[in-house]
């Protein structure tokens, strides 16, 4: 079982080291702060939950990151009596056994089933096992919040007045939210026996927030922009209704924007939000499809197995050889997200030969990335019809792509190989970042909506990646990766 966690005040640090450097960088390079700085936006890394003492301003325990699987026993609903000491298990357990939907039973309101990815698994196991955070509730002293929460509440005081919100993005992830009247669903609170009074108040994710307070690097600066880092992706990628964006970095993530619509899936996607960039402005909604382990497979190689020094190596290591030599990897480290959804999936190499080396092993891990993207996708497509098949003016499919690991030339012609379709990498792969003071510009007047969404001069200066893979080859490529992937079921060890 695996345990990820972040010291919150780490990470406070970390950002206060974050935006003095930017700041200085910025004053170097002749940009007047005091008089350009009009305000800030916000992303994070959705899921990971911190619950903190609003009176100490102290973390309870350290954040759960989203990729912590400790829940993993609770969301397997296996046997109640091996899990009986668990009250969290016996509450999930009995949702299988008594509710409608067993692990779908919450897709109605949030759109997302019962996983160890989400924020309220993490809640619960907070409130079962920790003794502060249980002292903390009772005597109302507890806050939960994802990353953007935590940032907020102190970056605009703290203790002293600090605002306690999350955005609609963030707040989607939670399992928590009810997609359709964007507040926290009652029901599920009562269900899941989560105090109401522990969780932020949901806003935008384009407007006025508060104020930086006294002790920050910028004070007085409003923050007026935040956004989960995939949907501030969607925004600096200025992905419209029927356009859909890859982000390549720990794990990978595709989201579809369906416009006002909330889409259900029916091929193993979550319904989620895009954006709604303004407190009056219309809800975007999305598809996605998440993708746990993408660019972690890449420091496994390097930090568990020793095959490369650094993570820029695989693509040197990689193009050593033309084909992975019929090697697959599935990277089900801890079972598979989307559009899979097993938490008994284990990760597992198959094909290998006296002949297979390294580098058939590490272009193996490239393409396992790239044929996950393509599940994703294939699934997208059923969903969403043509409208999830985004073309460009010569009426040829495309997938946008960013995130850091799309430095990587030949993942990309990997990817586009593998799906028939053009791959566009922006100039500037950064676009979380950019999404998000795209939203913090909007509420304040920078700039406005159909400038963002002029997507056309960014699309001239990225590089285009074409398929080069004849239909065949692909089939047959793909038709082995499923295999390998209904290998890695039933595998997990719950005893470990």
């Amino acid at each position: 079982m695996r345990w990820v966690e972040h010291d919150p005040m780490e990470i406070l640090a970390s950002v206060r080291l974050c935006i003095a450097k930017a700041f200085d960088k910025a004053i170097a390079d002749g940009f007047n702060v005091d008089s350009g700085l009009k305000a800030i936006g916000l992303t994070n890394q959705r899921e990971t939950t911190v619950l903190w003492s609003k009176s100490t301003g102290c973390p309870l325990h350290n954040a759960i990151v989203w990729m912590d699987a400790r829940t993993s026993s609770v969301c397997s609903f296996l046997s109640i009596a091996r899990f009986c000491s668990s009250l969290v298990a016996v509450l999930l357990w009995k949702l299988e056994k008594e509710l409608p939907g067993g692990k779908t039973h919450f897709v109605e309101t949030c759109g997302l089933p019962i996983s160890n990815y989400f924020s309220a698994v993490k809640l619960l196991w907070l409130m079962e096992n920790n003794d502060d955070v249980k002292a903390a509730i009772k005597k109302g002293d507890a806050l939960f919040g994802t990353i953007d929460t935590w940032l907020i509440w102190n970056l605009t005081g703290g203790i002293n007045g600090g605002l306690h919100v999350t955005d609609i993005s963030n707040a989607s992830r939670t399992m928590l939210m009810n997609l359709k009247t964007l507040d926290w669903d009652k029901t599920t609170l009562e269900t899941l026996g989560i105090p109401a009074g522990i969780l932020p108040k949901i806003i935008s994710n384009s407007e006025v927030i508060g104020k930086i307070g006294k002790g920050w690097p910028i004070p007085g600066v409003p923050i007026a922009g935040c956004l989960g880092d995939q949907h501030a992706a969607l925004v600096g990628q200025a992905c419209r209704k029927g356009e859909a964006k890859s982000t390549y970095g720990t794990g990978a993530f595709i989201l579809l924007n369906t416009g006002n619509e909330l889409v259900k899936s029916n091929h193993g996607l979550l319904s989620t939000l895009s954006f709604k960039l303004g407190p009056t402005a219309p809800t975007n909604y999305a598809l996605e499809g998440s993708i746990a382990i993408a660019g972690a497979a890449v420091q496994w190689l390097r930090d568990s197995l020793g095959i490369i020094s650094s993570a820029s190596e695989i693509e040197t290591l990689a193009l050593q050889v033309d084909s992975t030599g019929g090697v697959y990897f599935v990277p089900a480290f801890n079972g598979l997200f989307a559009p899979w959804w097993r938490d008994d999936a284990r990760g597992v190499c198959i094909g290998i030969t006296r002949f297979t080396s390294r580098y058939h092993i590490a272009r193996a891990v490239l393409e396992s990335m790239c044929f996950q993207v393509k599940d994703v996708l294939d699934s997208m497509h059923k969903d969403a019809g043509e409208t999830g098949k985004v073309k460009n003016e010569k009426g040829e499919f495309l997938l946008r792509v960013d995130g850091g690991a799309t430095v990587n030339n030949l993942l990309m012609q990997i990817q586009a190989d593998l799906l028939g379709s053009l791959v566009v990498r922006p100039a500037d792969i950064e676009t979380t970042a950019l999404g998000a003071a795209f939203a913090a510009g909007l509420a304040v007047g920078v700039w406005k909506e159909d400038e963002v969404f002029a997507s056309g001069q960014r699309i001239k200066t990225s590089t285009i990646f074409r398929p080069t893979l004849s239909e065949e080859q692909r089939k047959k490529k793909v038709n082995s990766w499923c295999k390998a992937v209904e290998r890695t079921f039933d595998l997990a060890d719950l005893s470990i």
